[in-house]
């Protein structure tokens, strides 16, 4: 661990995915990168708290960060593990049209993934559906081939591997408490030691708009949105990801698959107060009932509870979706700073991208 007053080039607050990625891309381009977690190991929150999708890109606006940095992190992604021997696989998503009126969002869906660049989603009948996946009732539904599942820990090994042997490091059970501007840049303060650092990116997560409003006053608040995830005993009667047509806060109740070929269904959507992991087994049924309209042999007695995790959302429930954001000096005035704010799904499938963005930025401001 550095002593006390000991200057670092740049700082980055958080080891979770998005932190990792940030801090090897920078290591990579020949700077001094420490990271600061106050958990005692990677990833800890919600980049082990989640799908563990590679996302295709669809759902996003058209020229938004989201849609931009997916498309481009997908590719990016399916590259790296298979250059890093990281377990993945290209299994393909259909998403299910539950009545003739929600045919309609399909093939808007359609059309946005064209806008996107993420590629044509092929048009399925209901019978077609339940031919590919014969569990599976729907009016009909689209089929993205690009999407993916990943071991999400092991990616953040190869990151943090990478980032070690590109010279930086991490200083774990080391949680930020302060910010404060000093000439040469930023004083990051801690319980047991400050540094001065020319560049501090804030990839706290959940934590993010907290410590943005440290220095940046104007920063949004953050607002936190839980989802639960059941595990399905026994045999998964899914080969492919299946998903319900989205919904507020989130893209519903839908299956998903580990590489080991392990069912789970989620997340659902529930507006917290505060950071709680807490798992509600009390409305298992309306669940299990979101989960027919598209798995109608859903067996009950096979959900588990699995665990919960929570959308690091920077606007408030009924109000549209953010867009990620990176705000960096242009945005706030701050010499030095980088905030990465509302790194919500799909963080994970962008996270090279936006780490590439990253790196860009502060480049561009030596």
């Amino acid at each position: 661990m550095r002593p006390a007053g000991e200057a670092a080039d740049v700082v980055v607050i958080g080891a979770g995915v998005i932190g990792l990625a940030c801090a090897r891309a920078l290591a990579l381009a020949g700077r001094d990168v420490v990271i600061l977690e106050k958990h005692g190991q990677i990833g800890t929150e919600t980049s082990s708290r989640n799908s563990e999708v590679i996302h295709a890109g669809i759902y996003y606006p058209g020229g938004s960060l989201k849609a931009r940095l997916c498309v481009t992190g997908k590719h990016q992604l399916y590259r790296y593990c298979a250059d890093h021997g990281v377990g993945h696989r290209r299994c393909g998503k259909i998403i299910v049209a539950s009545g003739p009126e929600q045919a309609a969002v399909l093939r808007d869906y359609q059309q946005q993934a064209l806008r996107n660049g993420a590629g044509a989603l092929r048009w399925l009948s209901g019978a077609e559906v339940t031919a590919m996946e014969p569990a599976v009732r729907a009016a009909a539904g689209v089929l993205s081939e690009s999407t993916g599942i990943i071991d999400s820990h092991a990616y953040m090994l190869a990151l943090r591997g990478d980032l070690e042997a590109a010279g930086g490091m991490i200083a774990f059970a080391t949680e930020v408490t302060a910010l404060a501007p000093v000439r040469a840049g930023l004083r990051v303060v801690t319980a047991d030691f400050d540094l001065e650092a020319r560049w501090v990116i804030n990839a706290a997560g959940l934590h993010a708009p907290q410590v943005a409003r440290w220095l940046c006053p104007d920063a949004p608040r953050a607002w936190f949105a839980r989802g639960r995830y059941y595990a399905y005993e026994g045999p998964a009667p899914f080969s492919r990801l299946v998903y319900p047509v989205a919904e507020a806060g989130g893209l519903g109740v839908h299956v998903t698959l580990d590489l080991g070929g392990q069912a789970r269904f989620g997340p659902d959507v529930a507006w917290i107060d505060g950071i709680s992991y807490d798992f509600d087994d009390s409305c298992r049924g309306d669940f299990a009932a979101a989960i027919r309209r598209y798995f109608p042999a859903l067996e009950p007695e096979r959900l588990h509870p699995g665990y919960t995790g929570i959308r690091p959302k920077i606007t408030p429930p009924g109000a549209p979706a953010s867009d990620f954001r990176v705000d960096g000096p242009a945005e706030h005035g701050v010499a030095g700073l980088v905030n990465l704010l509302g790194i919500e799904s799909p963080g994970l499938t962008a996270s090279l991208a936006l780490a590439e963005l990253v790196a860009e930025r502060v480049a561009a401001r030596c």
